[in-house]
């Protein structure tokens, strides 16, 4: 039996196809009222969705141009249980990735994604680079559940997959130019051509710019009778003088396609992409003032409530506020949130939607001490992302029942990011951050068919090596801390072997079984040094660790706390230079299931499916050896302790039943799934250590997960169709378990809602002279929480969110005039929210774009 062909084509930035559908029909399929044959490869080789025994979501090229969905994130709105976020200001370029609660926040490389996400079969291993761009893209599979047996490294939550459109030398092209809302320009082509009579190409590109939809405003010049000084902001020294959430991205890639003869297929690709933005959207939500004792009163719309107790005349304290121009403190209150219930800002003038507006300058112009002798410092308002990279797949037919694939890839980035955390023209907080990474990873595959078809599977294995390197300049003013992190080092590897093969004893029955070993291994090493490059350091002993330097507060110094003046300049961070900590660790994975088809129209499936997520090491211990350890016999310095602390690998084992049904005369489809997830050791971020400032991944218990999946097409008279779906989930924590971490038990994992709904309408009407397309979307999703507290400040409310797009296609298929309105109602809501109530004494926010609309001319040759 001959293998179907396996190879696709790869790039990073993913060129997306605009006339290439991944639904192939075959010659029954031809009337447009009929379910569609849907082909993926989840299971390493072309299948039928229909026959794949997965709860998978896919979405073809087309559809993504019917839904004008531009970005991976976007996609999400359209898979059960799946939430995909851009990361906000304080994440750079990136993505926060949920499937069925499991995934991760934080971008730092000491951590691994709980969602894999794949390009042409190559493993992205990094949360920074995975906010993709949809271009020149032949189709995306959403897997839901762990996918350790069948994924280039493991993913405990699920894998989100994109494959490329391949070469075919049919002299195809096309050409799409498209204007829109904030001065959005973009131009997308590709063109498909034969070299010789077996090597064909394809180049595709894309170009776009917009303009930021935050305003970022000066409050010293538009509030000029405020004690805030005038020309406060970095830049141009006007009250506007520029926006976050804008950009500009260059992408281009060049794929060949070598077919020598019908046993060898050889696909190598090259890629290159620059994302040069503004700094990420955001906007503060509430604000309260410290008092003199570092404490935050309850934020509140009333201004003398919310101003707190004031500091006493003469110069500021060492706590982060502004001077003002009279020179007395200026402190954080209401006044800088620009709009909402927690404001009392006097901004007048026309600065339009007011929820739309950041009072941030990422400066902190604060004078020099003796303790913190590194100012004033500048951080740059920007997101940049440049990578390349280089993939080949080739394939090989063995003989007709045996098949070896070859995936190799190098990928390397650089990624450049500011903050301003308070969003307040405060100095409280100031970061910028670098993130250097390549990767380069093998896999070897074997598809094999035994007793005519009876038996098929896959054996192989992968490797990936990647290194990479984080750097920062840390500006906590609300800490006492200012500093270099880095560059850290997080070199690793991963090897796996892996099998899987499926039992046919009868045309109707398939059983599958699969098994992984994986093996990885990471070592973080610290270098926490001053801004001018020397190493924080004090001759002297500390009391709780004979041979390391102390702050001269721990030993017994009449000052203000490890931060005060009279301490040596960042002490707390002393011992945190050139030391390692390391993660190693192997794990057996395996996957069971069976499925069974009724008749053409039902297949019902059971499956039990292991996963799991790597340990490692805290990345960001602000208190290092000097600050002692809290749990050591006679420890009674009221100091912030020791942060250095490693975390276990957390675990899953996940039981799923479902169906595929194609009915009604293959008019309609429903597709659904129920699961419980038996989830452990569960890695969060925590911000208590109990010190603060603290970012730390910690195990903090296990959960029973349940829920169920509904997927809908409904395709009722020619040209009319329908899609929807339905997803509920029920997290509920062992409170025994996770109450040593602070929680109570009745928490969900960040970035979870309980449903989510989604529904979508088309309509294609032929005029004769060419069709005429119409098409609404609507999501919906409950309330979620952006952190592990579930604090009420963390809390997003549930919002629906409407689409539509009105398209003309000629006759000829040659010409397409679209026009598209994305959040039709306006709907205010965010995208994420960042609660720093307990250290900062305020809240952020990414709110989500407004109404945007676009029109597009598409030109096929």
């Amino acid at each position: 039996m001959k293998f179907k062909t396996l190879s696709v084509t790869s790039s990073l930035a993913i060129m997306a196809s605009m006339a290439v559908p991944a639904y192939a029909q075959d010659a029954s399929d031809s009337d447009d009222n009929r379910t569609n044959t849907i082909v993926v490869t989840a299971e390493f080789r072309e299948a039928n969705l229909q026959d794949t025994p997965i709860a998978i979501t896919a979405v073809n090229a087309e559809m993504l141009e019917a839904r004008g969905q531009t970005d991976i994130s976007q996609v999400a709105a359209q898979a059960p249980n799946v939430t995909l976020k851009a990361q906000p200001q304080g994440g750079g370029n990136g993505l926060i990735a949920f499937i069925r609660g499991v995934g991760q926040v934080d971008f730092n490389y000491a951590l691994d994604p709980g969602v894999g996400v794949y390009v042409d079969d190559v493993y992205i291993p990094t949360l920074s680079s995975s906010l993709l761009e949809l271009i020149d893209l032949d189709r995306i599979e959403i897997l839901r559940g762990p996918q350790g047996t069948l994924a280039g490294k493991n993913s405990i939550g699920g894998s989100i997959k994109l494959f490329s459109a391949r070469p075919n030398g049919d002299g195809d092209g096309s050409l799409r130019l498209t204007y829109g809302s904030f001065n959005r320009i973009e131009m997308r082509g590709m063109a498909d051509f034969e070299v010789t009579d077996n090597l064909f190409a394809r180049i595709s590109g894309v170009g776009s710019s917009r303009d930021g939809y935050v305003r970022l405003v000066d409050y010293g010049l538009t509030h000029p009778t405020s004690n805030v000084p005038a020309n406060n902001a970095r830049g141009r020294g006007n009250p506007d003088n520029q926006t976050l959430g804008g950009g500009t991205m260059v992408a281009g890639r060049l794929a060949l396609r070598w077919v020598p003869n019908d046993r060898l297929e050889v696909n190598v690709s090259g890629d290159y992409s620059s994302d040069k933005g503004e700094a990420g959207p955001q906007v503060l939500i509430a604000m309260g003032a410290p008092s003199p004792a570092a404490t935050f009163n309850p934020f509140s719309s009333n201004p003398a409530s919310s101003a707190g107790a004031l500091p006493p005349a003469g110069p500021p304290p060492a706590l982060p506020w502004l001077v003002g121009k009279n020179g007395q403190a200026v402190p954080g209150t209401c006044a800088f949130v620009a709009a909402g219930p927690y404001s009392c800002d006097t901004l007048t003038g026309n600065y339009g939607d007011r929820r739309f507006i950041n009072y941030a300058n990422f400066l902190d112009a604060r004078q020099p001490t003796q303790q913190a002798p590194y100012k004033p410092y500048a951080a740059l308002p920007i997101s940049e992302l440049v990578g390349w990279g280089f993939h080949s797949n080739i394939t090989y037919d063995l003989s007709d029942d045996l098949q070896a694939v070859w995936i190799a890839s190098y990928r390397q980035y650089q990624s450049n990011w500011g903050e301003d955390q308070d969003a307040s023209p405060i100095p409280i907080a100031q970061l910028d951050n670098q993130l250097n990474h390549h990767a380069w990873s093998q896999e070897l595959r074997l598809n094999f068919e035994l007793a005519d078809g009876l038996v098929e599977g896959t054996v192989g294995g992968f490797y990936l090596d990647q290194a990479g390197e984080y750097t920062a300049r840390v500006d906590l003013n609300y800490a006492g801390i200012d500093f270099i992190h880095g560059p850290d080092t997080t070199p690793s590897t991963t090897k796996a072997v892996f099998g899987t093969a499926t039992l046919r004893p009868t045309d109707a029955l398939s059983i599958t079984g699969g098994i992984r070993y994986s093996k990885d291994k990471k070592i973080y090493t610290y270098f926490r040094s001053n801004p001018d490059g020397t190493v924080p350091f004090r001759e002297a002993t500390n009391l709780f660790i004979p041979g390391v330097p102390a702050c001269e507060f721990f030993l017994g110094a009449p000052t203000a706390g490890p931060t005060g003046i009279g301490n040596t300049p960042n002490c707390l961070l002393t011992g945190l230079f050139g030391i390692s900590d390391d993660f190693r660790g192997d794990r057996v994975d395996w996957r069971l299931s069976a499925d069974y088809r009724f008749s053409d129209e039902l297949l019902t499936y059971v499956s039990v499916s292991t996963g799991f997520k790597g340990g490692g090491v805290n990345p960001r211990p602000f208190f290092g050896p000097s600050a002692g350890d809290c749990n050591a016999p006679g420890y009674v310095a009221p100091a912030p302790c020791n942060q250095l602390r490693a975390f276990d690998p957390e675990t899953i084992i996940t039981y799923e039943a479902g169906f595929k049904a194609d009915i009604l005369d293959r008019t309609l489809r429903l597709n659904g799934a129920v699961f419980y997830n038996d989830y452990s050791n569960i890695i969060l971020q925590l911000s208590a250590c109990p010190s603060s400032p603290c970012l730390q991944p910690r195990n903090v218990g296990s959960a029973k997960v349940k829920g169920f999946e509904l997927e809908m097409e409904a395709y009722p008279a020619d040209g009319l169709s329908f899609d929807g779906g339905l997803s509920y989930i029920d997290f509920d924590y062992d409170p025994a378990s996770v109450r040593a971490a602070g929680l109570t038990g009745n928490e969900v994992t960040p970035y979870t809602p309980e449903w989510t709904w989604n529904i979508g309408a088309q309509y294609d009407y032929d005029i004769g002279s060419g069709t005429i397309s119409t098409r609404l979307d609507g999501s919906y999703r409950s309330e979620i929480f952006t952190e592990t507290f579930n604090t009420e400040w963390s809390r997003i409310g549930g919002y629906f969110i409407a689409n539509g797009r009105v398209a003309y296609t000629t006759g000829e298929d040659d010409w397409t005039v679209a026009l598209e309105v994305q959040n039709i109602f306006d709907r205010y809501y965010f995208q994420t929210i960042s609660d720093v109530t307990a250290s900062l004494g305020l809240v952020t926010g990414q709110p989500g774009m407004p109404r945007t609309w676009s029109a597009s001319v598409t030109r096929r040759f």
